[in-house]
């Protein structure tokens, strides 16, 4: 009956919004945490979580089981963090070669380093170390964060980035090999300006 279909339908809206709830509190700080090592500013970490969760309850009853929440919810945040990244870098070229924006701040305020995490006197090495892991491909930055930052095994990041654990590998190891390249660069410039 048509009565006993809407109570269904009602009691499966109360059930997702109590597991929503629950994913939300379990992973709300997990999110945040990778959105900011992705933008480096709270703001926009802030904006960031706030999607993921939007998509993460859309997308809560087509949750496929053969994954972890923690492990779909990486992935959900790690594209959203560079579909968002994304989006603000033509923005920012927009602003360039198109018209000037009612709100200049808006535009001048992109490349802000502002990470909670970091201690105020590092604040300038800590945004050129930023700035030389934003210059990695989208994969070797993804491996590197998720390895480094967020301490996950290689196993664990293979199965966010749906690759090999090989290739998660070869892709932090490149990481690392192009951060020294060009950290020793950037350093040894950073040392003779001051």
């Amino acid at each position: 009956s048509i009565i006993a279909s809407q109570k269904l339908t009602f009691y499966q809206m109360i059930e997702n919004q109590f597991h929503f709830e629950k994913l939300y509190h379990e992973y709300k700080t997990l999110v945040f945490n990778v959105a900011l090592n992705y933008s480096q500013n709270i703001e926009d970490a802030e904006e960031i979580t706030q999607d993921v969760f939007v998509k993460v309850y859309n997308s809560l009853e087509n949750f496929n089981q053969n994954s972890s929440y923690k492990t779909w919810i990486y992935r959900i945040t790690i594209n959203q963090c560079l579909d968002y990244i994304k989006q603000k870098n033509s923005q920012k070229r927009f602003f360039i070669f198109g018209k000037k924006s009612q709100n200049e701040a808006e535009y001048l305020n992109i490349t802000t380093f502002e990470h909670p995490g970091v201690l105020i006197e590092n604040q300038e090495e800590a945004a050129i170390l930023f700035a030389v892991i934003n210059t990695l491909t989208e994969n070797q930055k993804t491996a590197f964060l998720l390895s480094k930052l967020d301490g996950l095994s290689n196993p664990e990041i293979a199965e966010i980035m749906q690759v090999s654990i090989s290739s998660v590998e070869s892709l932090v190891f490149r990481a690392k090999v192009s951060l020294q390249d060009k950290l020793s660069e950037k350093f040894n410039h950073y040392r003779k300006k001051k």
